[in-house]
């Protein structure tokens, strides 16, 4: 039976994968990628019947720039996915190559009508963004990790779903610097104050979404009592044996004195779970999440070879029992994915570059995961976010 190559190219990314001369049939004859649901991948980046297995298996050109990470930058420009269609199965040098069909399929993270307005005042730097239609609507603060920087398409798609979603920069970063400009609490508190008083937001209606530190920002926010109280969490690959009684800055100087002790792998790449193992150990690193009143959703990956997540999230089910409130806790470990579960089919990033904070230093970072299993972590996980988010959120039954 004759194959078919399907190469799919977006800037520095590419992708191969193997199909039956079926597909060729249907793909040169109505130029359609609905078959992927029915056809076996018989080779290439993946196999098997994966639907958007062409997506999350992209992979960086050869002899491109090493460790890099595909992010979207311009929400309201699509991904321009090239896909196209050879005769026998071909190298990785395909630029040149006749095709029998090809086609460009866009991929948006944002809905028509929804609003972006940037956010400059009371000292906040965020953007928001809103959902077509009047309000008013659930508002979601969302806060990525230490990396730094404004990172917008998850805030764009969460509105796209009807949310009021504020991402949230704490970390600026610059070509030369990053810096914490002395955040503490105070700054996020007065984030979700700016949310609660937008006209188009539910302000009894509010959540919270953490990524990494972000995870840690978020159940300091929840657990600090006599302050403001979101509706719900939703942290990922995050820890709570990061409690934040100052400014962020003298938080991440006490984590990276043992940066030190990070280990190498062979590759050359920085794994950090290691060292922050000892954190659990101390009660006083930990936030006091048996305070926490709202529902918490909790996912991690048990590759996560960059933060605790695993441990934390056992460690905390152990505390919430111990406090009474471990019936707020749903947590959802997935095999074999890494620290970087983002929104789904975004391509799985094993490792890429990373700048150390306090040291500005760049490394390689290793984050962990094996494609399919975290590809399908990240789809699984959305789905299950977006069910969490409309229960608590949008459901007037909604009851703890």
């Amino acid at each position: 039976m004759a194959l078919q190559c399907i190469k799919l190219r977006r800037l520095s990314f590419f992708l191969t994968c193997l199909q039956r001369d079926k597909f060729r049939r249907h793909i040169s004859s109505e130029v359609s990628l609905e078959k992927l649901a029915e056809d076996v991948c018989l080779g290439g980046s993946y196999t098997g019947k994966e639907p958007n297995g062409l997506i999350w298996s992209l992979k960086p050109v050869p002899g491109s720039r090493p460790a890099l990470r595909l992010r979207k930058q311009n929400v309201f420009i699509p991904f321009l996915l090239n896909i196209s269609v050879h005769n026998g199965h071909i190298n990785d040098d395909f630029k040149d190559a006749c095709s029998l069909a090809l086609t460009v399929m866009e991929r948006w993270y944002i809905a028509p009508g929804v609003s972006r307005i940037e956010v400059r005042e009371n000292g906040i730097h965020g953007t928001l963004f809103l959902p077509p239609g009047p309000g008013p609507v659930p508002g979601i603060l969302d806060l990525w990790g230490g990396g730094g920087g404004l990172v917008e398409y998850r805030a764009a798609l969460l509105a796209s779903h009807g949310y009021a979603s504020l991402a949230l920069e704490y970390i600026s970063t610059g070509k030369k610097s990053t810096s914490l400009n002395n955040v503490d609490l105070k700054y996020f508190e007065a984030a979700l104050h700016f949310l609660k008083s937008h006209p188009k937001v539910s302000n009894e209606q509010i959540g919270v979404f953490g990524l990494s530190f972000g995870t840690s920002v978020a159940l300091n926010i929840a657990a600090n009592q006599n302050r403001i109280s979101p509706k719900c969490l939703v942290c990922i690959s995050g820890s709570h044996s990061v409690k934040i009684d100052g400014s962020l800055a003298d938080v991440f100087a006490d984590i990276e004195i043992n940066t030190g002790k990070s280990k190498i792998d062979e590759n050359n790449h920085v794994i950090w779970r290691e060292f922050n193992l000892p954190r659990l150990a101390d009660p006083s690193n930990k936030v006091k999440v048996g305070n926490i009143k709202c529902p918490l959703l909790l996912i991690a990956g048990d590759d996560d070879q960059n933060w605790i997540a695993v441990e934390s999230a056992k460690d905390m089910e152990n505390m919430m029992k111990a406090a009474g409130n471990e019936h707020l806790l749903t947590t959802i470990i997935y095999p074999k994915a890494g620290h970087l579960i983002e929104p789904p089919y975004s391509p799985h990033i094993r490792f890429s570059n990373y700048i150390i904070l306090g040291e500005k230093q760049k490394v390689v970072m290793l984050w962990g995961g094996q494609t399919k299993e975290h590809s399908f972590a990240q789809e699984d996980s959305w789905e299950k976010i977006l069910d969490f988010l409309y229960l608590h959120l949008y459901s007037s039954s909604s009851k703890l």
